[in-house]
């Protein structure tokens, strides 16, 4: 028998990719080489629908930690690697030994094998497997058999040369690997909203970069601090690289000035589009996201959000559009934003806002303010003050 330190990591939604599986699978195994890559020794290698990770025996708990916030991945075991040829005698004894680590843990009383045969050279079957374990381990241990509702399951997976035996299983995030979609720009405020919809655009295989408006003076350094707190937060699923930040205060003002007060926030967000494309561009992001919803606040009806899109360049992805604030405070708890977003200190999108916000505005309405600025050079103006901070 070999040595415990490996973690045995699945996925799911990949299968479905056909002609792209080769290329999310090797996606994925380079953010799991970047997650454990300062673990000393530790290893990533793929095989049978599988992606194997070998750490030392002293840094599994670590690298269990580090797995469950990498995309892609379903689940994941800490198994023992033994040999599988030629009986089961190696697989057995394994299995006894996870019951019984199981047992000084926990008070338990019963248990099922679940047998899965990758290498059909092996000449016992799956269920023959489970059967001629499970009894090994319930002679042993004294533990009943109970397979439909079991204190502990017990995983055999037999491929070429080996079988991997784990206790239990531990759940990832799902979805497709960061980065096996391309780059999006993801406009971060201090809320709860937009770091959730950056977790989500990350699921599906985005990897990030962020834009920030800042206000000062209206908006403090800590808010600004704040932002960069939420990224870092994303960045722990390896879902952010960067945050600019972009001065908003004098165009905020002029723009507030230019038209009527009711179109204040519609202006504000046009303008944040043009100035998020100039900034994707800079850093070859293909699409823009942001945490708008679909009449939680006042402003955000289905004719503010189509003004609000005219002025972008590129698609606009809205993960949290159909969500409720219920659902996307819990999602926020789950993903470790929500502490943070609730901190009281204000973003841009706080500052001159009309008590009565236009609900029906259209491109005709914002026309006559905006034609009293130069838009390019606002934007361009803007983005030549920014400042893009590396999120590590």
């Amino acid at each position: 028998m070999e040595d415990a330190g490996v973690l045995l990591c699945r996925y799911g939604e990949l299968f479905l990719k056909s002609g792209n599986r080769r290329r999310f699978e090797r996606v994925l195994a380079d953010n799991i080489r970047a997650a454990v890559a300062d673990l000393p020794g530790a290893s990533v290698s793929t095989t049978h629908g599988r992606t194997l990770v070998r750490v030392r025996p002293a840094d599994v708990d670590d690298a269990a930690g580090r797995l469950e916030r990498v995309f892609g991945l379903v689940s994941f075991s800490v198994a023992r690697k033994v040999a599988a040829e030629p009986d089961l005698e190696a697989i057995g004894a394994a299995a006894v030994d996870e019951a019984r680590a199981a047992l000084a843990r926990d008070r338990l009383v019963s248990f099922k094998i679940e047998s899965r045969r990758a290498d059909k050279r092996f000449p016992v079957q799956s269920p023959e497997i489970s059967r001629r374990v499970g009894g090994r381990v319930h002679e042993t241990t004294g533990l009943a058999v109970d397979v439909h509702r079991p204190a502990l399951t017990i995983g055999i997976e037999v491929t070429p040369g080996h079988a991997f035996v784990y206790g239990g299983t531990r759940g990832a995030p799902g979805g497709l690997p960061v980065g096996a979609s391309g780059r999006a720009l993801l406009l971060l405020s201090g809320g709860i909203d937009s770091p959730v919809a950056g977790w989500l655009a990350a699921k599906r295989g985005l990897a990030l970069d962020a834009v920030y408006f800042h206000s000062p003076p209206y908006v403090g350094e800590k808010s600004r601090d704040k932002v960069l707190s939420l990224a870092r937060k994303l960045a722990r699923w390896q879902a952010m690289r960067s945050v600019t930040v972009v001065p908003f205060t004098d165009v905020q003002k002029r723009l507030r000035q230019a038209g009527p007060g009711e179109l204040a926030v519609v202006l504000y967000r046009r303008m944040m589009m043009r100035i998020a494309d100039a900034v994707a561009d800079q850093l070859g992001a293909d699409a823009l996201v942001t945490g708008e919803n679909l009449g939680q606040v006042a402003s955000q009806t289905i004719h503010n959000l189509a003004t609000i899109e005219d002025a972008a360049r590129r698609v606009v992805l809205r993960p949290l559009l159909t969500y409720d604030k219920i659902e996307t405070t819990n999602l926020a708890q789950r993903i470790g934003t929500y502490e943070t977003s609730i901190l009281p200190f204000d973003d841009c999108c706080s500052l001159f806002v009309p008590a009565h916000p236009a609900t029906r505005a259209r491109v005709a309405d914002v026309a006559p303010a905006e034609a009293k600025l130069d838009l390019a050079g606002e934007v361009a103006a803007a983005v030549a003050a920014s400042e893009r901070v590396a999120i590590a």
